[in-house]
């Protein structure tokens, strides 16, 4: 994992207004559950990101973003080498882009305005420069649209091993009967609490978990057909029917993006 130099923490400097981080993981880095006292906004400039709470599973494509309110418990994971800049605000200027967590699209102005307070550092209330970027870059952030590639996780112990199950085995075509083996609960009543705990049933739940893991899996540079066999499908063109209805764009041209620059110099405070 690379890191660049640290920026403190809100303690040992009151007068930031914005905290930031530039740093890249390894495909398959892990960091376990933790939070920040600090909303953030975490860009993926490349790699595949996944923010998992106890309400659900987010995962952020490259040139998307996550947006995670203070004091919100999450673990990351992370496909393919994963380059994030993150941004985290003073919760007196934050904006409320989301009730809880949220991937949202990245417009270029947005993202033009990340890469440079990653490089310029972190921001400072009583600097006139500081203070109208802070402005520019509130007003742009609540201008952006939600993506939807979460999915919600059942509160239920019973419902949520089946959910983890599916999320672990994406390929399997298992009936929710056979899945309710060993639960400890009929299918009859996984249905009904998928159906109350995550607003799905079980059916819909199982296909947004399969896109999700797609997206890893493409992350990871998979050939569509490969990932169309690895999430359950047996033809891939219901595959890529289901993704591109879903997501607008085509499985083998979603992660077509512009390259973006690293910052040349970041202030960095703990991921």
């Amino acid at each position: 994992m690379s890191r660049k130099r640290h920026a403190g923490s809100d303690a040992a400097e009151p007068g930031l207004s914005v905290r930031t981080l530039a740093l890249t993981y390894p495909s398959g880095f892990h960091q376990p559950p933790h939070s920040h006292d600090w909303p953030q906004l975490v860009y993926a400039a490349s790699g595949v990101l996944t923010v998992t709470t106890a309400a659900g599973a987010w995962v952020v494509p490259p040139q998307r973003a996550v947006w995670v309110p203070a004091d919100t418990r999450h673990q990351l994971d992370t496909t393919g080498e994963t380059a994030l800049r993150t941004l985290y605000l003073h919760p007196r200027v934050a904006p409320a882009l989301a009730a809880g967590c949220a991937v949202v699209h990245i417009t270029p102005l947005v993202r033009e305005l990340v890469l440079h307070i990653v490089a310029a550092g972190p921001l400072e209330f009583d600097r006139p420069e500081h203070t109208h970027l802070l402005a520019v870059l509130i007003d742009q952030l609540k201008t952006l649209d939600q993506a939807p590639l979460s999915v919600p996780l059942p509160r239920d112990p019973r419902a949520r091993r089946v959910a983890e199950r599916v999320l672990a085995r994406a390929s399997q075509a298992d009936t929710l009967d056979e899945l309710a083996a060993g639960s400890g609960a009929s299918a009859r009543t996984l249905e009904r609490l998928f159906r109350a705990e995550t607003g799905l049933p079980f059916g819909r739940w199982r296909q947004q978990a399969r896109l999700l893991g797609a997206l890893r899996l493409l992350g990871e540079g998979l050939a569509v057909t490969a990932v169309a066999a690895r999430v359950g499908y047996r033809s891939p063109s219901a595959f890529v029917a289901m993704f591109t209805r879903a997501l607008g764009r085509s499985p083998g041209r979603y992660f077509d993006a512009p390259v973006v620059r690293s910052p040349a110099r970041s202030h960095h405070t703990r991921a």
